[in-house]
């Protein structure tokens, strides 16, 4: 006879939907009341026991690590999803104001997670900005192959550029002016026949 291995048992479905509303709820706490809200007050804006919330996410690191690897994967799937169903243009101009929302919500939780864990969190975060390269990495030179833009854009200076007003921005309103930024990036980045 030989041993048998255990099979691994999937979630079921209920605990998947709280899994997915803690981290929802979680992310709106942290991006608008900060790294320090109760979790308790997490779970019941969830809509769940804090004994849920604990045992999906056993320590606020946990909570705060996964809200920012839930919010990297988004960016990556919207790219793809954006990919499929708009021009190239559009497609790029569409994840870059996306991309300015997580910036937003990076702001609040990359500032937590390293106060808790200090250098820990390389990893997480280089394993992110693989992610998030990739992906204007291609949306860019979808559009350089359209003829939306020109050739010698680099991909990283668009990011930068939006990086840079979250970075120097002190008023509350610097999320549109980011957005408004991605309309003249990309209006710099046509070709001059266009």
């Amino acid at each position: 006879m030989t041993a048998s291995t255990p099979k691994e048992k999937k979630p079921r479905a209920d605990a998947l939907r709280n899994r997915e509303r803690i981290l929802e709820e979680a992310k709106k706490a942290f991006t608008n009341e900060g790294g320090d809200i109760s979790l308790d007050e997490v779970a019941r804006q969830a809509g769940v026991g804090p004994g849920t919330l604990y045992r999906h996410f056993p320590t606020r690191e946990a909570l705060l690590e996964s809200v920012y690897r839930a919010e990297v994967q988004s960016l990556a799937e919207e790219e793809r999803r954006l990919t499929q169903e708009l021009p190239a243009d559009k497609a790029l101009r569409e994840w870059m104001l996306l991309f300015v929302d997580y910036i937003a919500t990076k702001k609040i939780i990359a500032t937590a997670l390293n106060s808790i864990v200090g250098g820990a969190t390389t990893e997480l975060f280089e394993s992110s900005g693989k992610q998030i390269k990739a992906a204007i990495q291609t949306l860019v030179s979808r559009a350089v192959e359209s003829g939306d833009i020109r050739a010698d854009v680099e991909p990283l200076d668009l990011l930068r550029a939006l990086v840079g007003v979250a970075n120097v921005a002190s008023a509350p309103d610097w999320q549109q002016s980011a957005k408004r930024l991605v309309d003249i990036l990309l209006l710099g980045s046509r070709p001059s026949n266009r």
